[in-house]
C-alpha cells in the first residue's frame, strides 16, 4: 500500500471519527441516549488515535507505548472514583488535557526555533495561553471541589483590575513574540504569566458557580485543542476541539441562564461568598420537624410526589436509597417525579448522573421549566439536600445574591419536606425562608439514613393517618 492510499484511508477514518463525535454530542443531550453518546465518542476517539498511529511519519512507537502505559496507570484509578468525586475528577481531566495541549505547543515552538514564522508564532501563542490558564484554572477548581482549597470565593480589593492586568500582560507578550518570533526569552515569561492568570481567574469564584466554571473550563480546553490542531495541521483535532469548545460554551450559557446571570457576573461577581443574612439579626423563628414515621405516613397518603435532589444527596451517597424510595412509593400507586435544577450539584448534569447511576427511569427526570407547572398540584415536594435552588427569596429579596435566579417552585406544593443535617445555609451562604413556612416539615438527619428509614416505614405498610408534627425553635 503506497503513501497516497494510506493518506486516503487516514482521511476517511478521521471523517468517520468526526461524524461520531457530532452524534455523541447530540445523544448526550438526553439522559435516555447519554450512554450511547459516550460509547460512540469512545469509538470515535479510538479511530482517530488508530489513524494517527498508522501515519507513515510515525516511525518509532517506544515512547508512545510508554506514554500509553503511564496514562492508563493514571487514568484507570481516576475513572474508578466514587460518583460524589466526579466533579473534581472532571476538573482533573480538564487539567491533564490542557496540560497536554500546552506542552505540545511549547515543544512545537522549541523544535521550530529559530525558524518559526510570525503566523506560526501567533498560533502557538494563542494555544499556549489558553492551555496554560485552563491548566491552572482547572487545578484550582479541582482543589475547591475536593475542599483542599476554600470553596468560598477568595477576593481582595482591586482583584478584577489585577486579573485583567495579568491577562493583558500575557497578550502583550504574545504580540511581542509574533513581531519578534526569535525573542525566545519572552516565551517562558508569557507561559508563567498565563499560568498565573488561570489561578487568578478561578480563585475568586465560589462553590455556587462551580457548574458554570467546569463547563467554561471545558470550553477553554476544547479551544486549546482546536488551536493545537492548527499548530499541528491536524484537521480532526481542529474539528474535535471546536466541537468541545463550542458545546462547552453553549452549556455555560445554559448554566448562566439557569441562574439568570451573565458571564461577567459569574467570572467577576464572587457569587458564592458567604454573606450575613438579614434574618441573622432577626428574632428566632420556629420550624416544624417530623420523624421518619410521620414523614412516611404523609408520603404514603400522597397521590403525587416530586423529589428534588441536591448536593446533600450526593455527599450522603443516597441515590440508591432514593431509588428504593421511588420503587416503594410507585408500588403504593404514588406518581413520583424528580425535579432537576440545571445548577444543582457541582457540575453540569450532576443530579442526572447520580440518578442514572441508581437506574431511575429517564422519563421520571424532569427539568425545572417542565416540573414547575405541576408543582402547585403536587401533594408533596421532598427536597433532599438542595438549598439555594429551592429558595423562594430568589423571587422577592432584591438584596439576595441569588435574586433573579430561576428556582424550583417547591413552595407552591401542598406539603414540603426537606431532608437536611442542620439549618446551615447553602453555597450562597443565605437563609432559606422555605424552611419556616407552615407547610414545610424539616427532616433532620443524614440523607442516606433518613431515606432508608422512610423506605423501611413505607415497606412496613404504615397507615396513612395525618401525623401531628413537632415544632422546634431555631435561630435563623
Amino acid at each position: 500500500m503506497n503513501s497516497v492510499q494510506i493518506a486516503q484511508i487516514m482521511d476517511a477514518t478521521y471523517l468517520v471519527a468526526i461524524i461520531l463525535f457530532v452524534l455523541a454530542i447530540k445523544w448526550m443531550n438526553s439522559p435516555a441516549t447519554a450512554r450511547r453518546g459516550v460509547l460512540v465518542a469512545e469509538i470515535g476517539a479510538a479511530l482517530a488515535v488508530a489513524a494517527t498511529l498508522a501515519d507513515p511519519e510515525v516511525t518509532q512507537y517506544k515512547w508512545i507505548v510508554i506514554a500509553l502505559i503511564i496514562g492508563a496507570g493514571i487514568g484507570i484509578p481516576l475513572g474508578m472514583v466514587k460518583m460524589t468525586a466526579v466533579p473534581q475528577r472532571t476538573a482533573m481531566a480538564l487539567t491533564f488535557g490542557s496540560l497536554s495541549a500546552t506542552m505540545i505547543g511549547i515543544a512545537e515552538y522549541y523544535v521550530g526555533y529559530p525558524h518559526v514564522t510570525r503566523f506560526e508564532m501567533g498560533e502557538i501563542c494563542l494555544e499556549v495561553i489558553i492551555g496554560s490558564l485552563t491548566f491552572t484554572g482547572s487545578l484550582i477548581a479541582a482543589g475547591k471541589l475536593q475542599e483542599i482549597l476554600p470553596l468560598r470565593p477568595i477576593i481582595y480589593k482591586g482583584q478584577n483590575f489585577v486579573s485583567l492586568s495579568v491577562l493583558g500582560a500575557a497578550i502583550v507578550l504574545a504580540i511581542a513574540m509574533v513581531v519578534h518570533p526569535n525573542q525566545g526569552i519572552l516565551f517562558p515569561i508569557m507561559i508563567a504569566v498565563s499560568l498565573f492568570f488561570g489561578i487568578l481567574l478561578v480563585t475568586p469564584i465560589g462553590g455556587a458557580d462551580m457548574p458554570t466554571v467546569i463547563s467554561l473550563l471545558n470550553s477553554y480546553a476544547g479551544i486549546a485543542a482546536a488551536m493545537l490542531g492548527f499548530v499541528l495541521n491536524s484537521k480532526v483535532l481542529v474539528v474535535a476541539g471546536a466541537l468541545d469548545g463550542s458545546s462547552g460554551f453553549i452549556l455555560s450559557v445554559i448554566m448562566c441562564k439557569a441562574m439568570n446571570r451573565s458571564f461577567t457576573n459569574v467570572m467577576f461577581g464572587a457569587f458564592g461568598q458567604v454573606q450575613a443574612s438579614a434574618a441573622v439579626q432577626g428574632e428566632p423563628r420556629t420550624v416544624r420537624s417530623a420523624s421518619p414515621e410521620e414523614a412516611a405516613e404523609i408520603l404514603g397518603a400522597a397521590n403525587t410526589v416530586v423529589i428534588v435532589p441536591g448536593y446533600g444527596m450526593a455527599v450522603a451517597q443516597a441515590q440508591h436509597k432514593v431509588r428504593e424510595l421511588f420503587d416503594v412509593l410507585t408500588r403504593r400507586g404514588v406518581d413520583v417525579s424528580f425535579g432537576i435544577h440545571p445548577v444543582a450539584g457541582r457540575m453540569p448534569g450532576h443530579m442526572n448522573v447520580l440518578l442514572a447511576e441508581a437506574d431511575i427511569p429517564y422519563d421520571r427526570l424532569r427539568e425545572m421549566d417542565d416540573i414547575n407547572s405541576d408543582l402547585p398540584q403536587t401533594d408533596v415536594a421532598l427536597i433532599i439536600g438542595a438549598n439555594d435552588v429551592t429558595n423562594p427569596g430568589a423571587r422577592t429579596d432584591t438584596g439576595s445574591p441569588i435574586y433573579g435566579m430561576p428556582i424550583l417552585d417547591v413552595d407552591k406544593a401542598r406539603t414540603v419536606m426537606v431532608i437536611k443535617r442542620s439549618m446551615s445555609p447553602g453555597f450562597a451562604g443565605i437563609d432559606n425562608p422555605l424552611y419556616y413556612m407552615d407547610k414545610t416539615l424539616m427532616l433532620f438527619g443524614d440523607a442516606k439514613a433518613f431515606v432508608g428509614d422512610l423506605v423501611r416505614e413505607l415497606s412496613a405498610g404504615q397507615g396513612a393517618q395525618q401525623p401531628a408534627s413537632s415544632q422546634r425553635t431555631v435561630s435563623a
